[in-house]
């Protein structure tokens, strides 16, 4: 099979996202599909064997480390030559308009394709973390206008599943994340690690927050854990633009701001920790949550988006709905070496049963259910239809797209 992804984040950005869509480009290749990658110029030409279209980016004003892309007529051209079998556009917001145009809809768009659409971010919950709380009456009615042309509309957990149908987006499927159980294992302990992450405190009870420095991530609740447990010490692996805000609030407290790590050295800080902490509530899934319970480690977190499916409560970590909860769930763990192993252990036999292959594989199968699907023949606007407000609307908006896609 031909696809060929537009995603509106790629290396060398470092998300959950550009992990997910990394994985399986991997996986895709190994199964033998050819995949045509188009994102915002990154520097990056080729990826796992897959061709890489950069398109000219701009930093979002409200996210610097966001980078985005129009869309350009040229892009045309380069899926006329590649001849993809379908098109998957991964949370389509600018660069994603092409790809909403040049396939899906009941006709499959102006190349006559079949569409995935991906969702990823709970942009709802979003806006309100950006200054732009005023826009989200206007979210649901833009996301159905999205996803409603797709064939498959995939989320990455039940919660999402239910969200979106809710809210009237059709034909939603799941497709779970995966994880590198191979990189992310309890091997990877490191002492040299447990040393630099406690600021060569090692004999510290370690709690780690591994992801972006964002302010929906909400990792300001960490602090009265870290409070009422005044013996441990935080790391927080990663970066954003709430970072100096964050170390404001942490001013004082025995907390490494350690940056992102990358491949055997977040896998080795993973496996190094006492416990790892999520206390974001709007994870649509929660990768790093996967790659803690694969390297054998207690998780405790919200009880928020698709974090509850990937934990059994006492079992494979622990859910908080208050800073309260979390508490007595790290001083439980932090004071028994046998509880951490016996939880660690149950987190990894869990999360062994989640690789990126079995989540591609169930991929593949949405892309296929999206090709057998049947394309109506394009007809032509009646003289009543032409007259209809929405129908003009959507005319009008269709021919400015024209201008930039034809």
């Amino acid at each position: 099979m031909k696809i060929a992804l537009f995603t509106e984040t790629f290396v060398p950005k470092v998300d959950g996202i550009v992990t997910t869509v990394c994985q399986t480009l991997k996986q895709l290749v190994s199964l033998g599909h050819e995949v045509l990658v188009i994102a915002p110029e990154g520097g990056v030409t080729e990826y796992e064997g897959c061709r890489v279209v950069g398109v000219p980016a701009h930093a979002f004003p409200f996210y610097p480390d966001l980078r985005l892309s129009f869309p350009h007529a040229s892009l045309r051209r380069l899926l006329a030559e590649f001849k993809p079998d379908l098109i998957h556009a991964v949370e389509p917001a600018l660069l994603g308009i092409a790809a909403l145009y040049y396939a899906g809809g009941e006709t499959g768009g102006t190349l006559r394709l079949p569409l995935v659409v991906s969702y990823h971010t709970d942009l709802p919950q979003y806006l309100g973390y950006y200054h732009l709380r005023a826009l989200e009456p206007a979210i649901w009615p833009l996301l159905r206008l999205r996803h409603n042309r797709a064939a498959v509309n995939l989320c990455t957990s039940q919660a999402m599943v239910q969200q979106l149908s809710q809210h009237g987006i059709q034909r939603v499927a799941l497709w779970p994340g995966g994880v590198d159980v191979d990189l992310f294992q309890p091997s990877r302990h490191s002492a040299q690690m447990r040393i630099r992450l406690t600021q060569e405190h090692p004999e510290a009870p370690l709690l780690l927050y591994a992801g972006r420095l964002s302010a929906e991530k909400h990792i300001e609740r960490i602090r009265p854990m870290l409070e009422a447990i005044p013996q441990a010490r935080l790391a927080l692996a990663g970066d954003g633009p709430h970072r100096a805000a964050l170390e404001r609030h942490f001013a004082g407290m025995p907390v490494h701001f350690a940056g992102f790590l990358h491949g055997e050295e977040l896998a080795a800080a993973f496996a190094s920790c006492d416990a790892f902490v999520m206390p974001s509530p709007t994870e649509t899934l929660g990768l790093v949550v996967l790659e803690a319970m694969s390297s054998g480690v207690p998780v405790v977190a919200a009880r928020a988006g698709g974090i509850p499916e990937m934990i059994e409560e006492g079992v494979t970590g622990f859910l908080f709905d208050n800073e309260e909860e979390a508490v007595g769930s790290l001083r439980a763990l932090l004071a028994s070496a046998e509880l951490r192993a016996t939880v660690g252990g149950a987190a990894r036999q869990w999360a062994c049963q989640q690789g990126w292959r079995g989540a591609t594989l169930q991929l593949v199968e949405h892309y296929r259910v999206a090709c057998a699907q049947p394309m109506a023949e394009k007809t032509p606007v009646t003289a009543a239809g032409r007259l209809r407000p929405g129908r003009l609307l959507g005319a009008a908006t269709l021919g400015a797209i024209r201008k930039l896609l034809p």
